[in-house]
């Protein structure tokens, strides 16, 4: 089989190559259990007849909504083949964005994982007058499994598939995905077969995977980045391993094994503060080793460094860091992230320990992935890395980055002023980041463009690049620096309470650690204000920080402040604390 130029063309290209007795493989009642490259073409095209049996049209959306499981991954196919068109939607998001994405995509049915799913969508079902159908893939009470759409085939729908996945070509339209977004509603962003597997075979250098690795996936594949990388690996012929949840990721990545695997900064900010923690609960002479490495790997770089650095950095990977490697699994050759901004200091620690961050840069509407660091093609820390194949960026006078390539979007769904304002008369993609190019090839990105904000006096703030600056300090968790309009900036700070109650043992002051009383210590806040006072050491007079309240709990995705990808809804949480907000600026203006 030549490459592939449909998404549906990708199992036929893994079966043809490197057929797997794993293409997905899922922890089932304490086992991991297969799914063949076989098998899955098999359900997926008996789900696609089972489709068009039961009146499905080319053209008609139908929406997932579901954790990972391999199950999304059949329907995603099967809704392809079939011609229809697949809207992934996330699992946590409200009511009211599910109204709208329904009505707006005219979904005609829907998939859901669980049976909170089904009653959560099935009490919307009213207010969405195209939904025919609610199935689900766990055996819920009272409603429909997914396996009776595949059922649903009368065995006469053979021609009728093969004629229909014959016409769909390399530019129409695959897929609709809704973009989180931290204001307004969501955007239906229409992604063609050739965006997403230009994408997909682009980034094939980038990712250090056969058809012999194991990767693991707990990413949303509903978030387009994610699900590009399912379609790479099925290019690769890589065998995918869906973890059980956030919680257990540490134990199945033991258990996996994996080669690589996806994953935004906040996580990995999580993965190294255990790692901390771990150091911590050391003592003598294996708690001053530990550091002292840990000291080595900041100081890293790529090159340049002298044979003394060479042999400090051997030691410490030989004793240390070898045994961060195992907590990984032992084979992990790379993390991809991407998202969010990954914090220089970590890339630089963790590539020093051996383990590659794969730190790249992209958007929804860029399917996704614009440029990524790794080694084939140079890294920069605290950059995105060199621009993938056929992938174009020039930065506009104002600093915003403009991209365009066979990535690039088909446009958004019913928003033609929307698009037309996304992407101008020279076909450039207005990306709403702020960036340069660094050493002639690496692009780095600098902040949000609406995300900048001006103090009354008419300094600009880049509040990003601030947090990602200060969250290196191991007694903070999460920051969110704001001031618009305002004499000087302030910021919500979110403590590593984990950190701070160890730190109080530490010292002798065994304060309660209960993080409403720990939040309330002023010797907490004191400490945690020496923080604040050693980073501000490191911007403009208008830019230092001077006020911060700190918060008693994590902002998160279930209580409305950080989007599915974990980026902060920073309207939202000006909104939810802004009592806290103002209180910071009374009897100062």
């Amino acid at each position: 089989m030549m490459s592939p130029t449909r998404l549906f063309d990708l199992p036929y290209y893994q079966q043809q190559n490197y057929p797997q007795d794993g293409m997905f493989v899922t922890k089932t009642d304490g086992v991991w259990k297969k799914l063949s490259t076989n098998d899955f073409i098999q359900l997926a095209e008996k789900t696609a007849k089972g489709l068009i049996s039961m009146g499905v049209q080319e053209g008609d959306k139908i929406g997932l909504v579901s954790t990972n499981r391999y199950e999304w991954n059949v329907l995603d196919i099967a809704i392809q083949m079939a011609g229809a068109i697949c809207v992934p939607l996330y699992p946590n998001i409200s009511e009211k964005d599910y109204i709208y994405i329904f009505n707006d995509a005219q979904l005609l049915h829907v998939v859901v994982g669980t049976e909170e799913l089904f009653h959560k969508i099935s009490s919307i079902r009213p207010d969405v007058s195209s939904l025919k159908e609610i199935y689900t893939m766990d055996d819920v009470t009272g409603a429909k499994s997914w396996r009776e759409i595949a059922e649903a085939n009368d065995g006469n729908q053979d021609a009728e598939m093969q004629t229909r996945k014959d016409k769909i070509q390399n530019m129409d339209l695959a897929t609709i995905i809704y973009t989180s977004g931290t204001t307004g509603n969501p955007k239906g962003v229409m992604l063609s077969h050739n965006n997403l597997i230009s994408n997909a075979l682009a980034c094939v250098e980038r990712i250090p995977a056969d058809n012999n690795s194991k990767v693991l996936s707990f990413l949303p594949v509903c978030h387009v980045y994610e699900r590009m990388l399912h379609y790479l690996y099925m290019y690769l012929g890589c065998s995918i391993h869906f973890a059980e949840s956030l919680e257990t990721i540490g134990e199945n990545i033991k258990e996996v094994k994996p080669e690589v695997f996806t994953a935004v900064p906040r996580l990995i900010e999580k993965v190294f503060d255990k790692i901390m923690a771990k150091g911590d609960e050391l003592s003598g002479i294996k708690r001053k080793l530990f550091f002292w490495a840990v000291e080595v790997a900041e100081d890293f770089e790529l090159e340049g460094k002298s044979a003394i650095y060479g042999i400090k950095l051997a030691i410490a990977r030989k004793l240390i860091f070898s045994k961060w490697q195992e907590a990984l699994g032992g084979n992990v050759r790379a993390i991809a992230s991407g998202s969010a901004a990954l914090q220089p200091r970590l890339a630089r620690i963790f590539y020093a320990a051996g383990i590659t961050v794969l730190e790249g840069y992209g958007l929804s509407e860029t399917s996704p992935v614009i440029s990524v660091n790794c080694p084939k093609k140079g890294i920069s820390f605290g950059t995105v890395g060199t621009t993938i194949q056929d992938v174009e960026v020039k930065i506009a006078e104002d600093g915003e980055i403009l991209t365009k390539g066979p990535n690039l979007m088909m446009g958004y769904y019913n928003l033609p002023e929307e698009t037309a304002k996304a992407i101008d008369s020279e076909g450039w993609f207005h990306t709403g980041d702020i960036g340069e190019i660094v050493d002639g090839k690496f692009l780095k990105i600098t902040d949000r463009k609406k995300e900048i904000f001006k103090t009354s006096g008419g300094k600009y703030v880049i509040p990003q690049a601030m947090e990602n600056k200060f969250k290196e300090s191991r007694f903070i968790e999460q920051i969110i620096v704001m001031g618009e309009g305002r004499k000087f900036p302030c910021a919500l700070i979110v403590p590593n309470y984990a950190f701070v109650k160890e730190w109080s043992d530490r010292k002798g002051l065994n304060l309660n650690a209960d993080p409403k009383v720990l939040s309330k210590d002023q010797s907490v806040i004191d400490r945690i204000q020496r923080e604040v006072d050693i980073f501000n050491e490191g911007y403009g007079q208008w830019e230092k920080i001077k006020k911060f309240v700190l918060l008693e709990k994590e902002l998160s995705v279930e209580t409305g402040e950080l989007t599915p990808t974990l980026k902060p809804k920073r309207k939202i949480i000006k909104e939810k604390f802004a009592e806290q907000y103002e209180s910071m600026y009374q009897g100062v203006e």
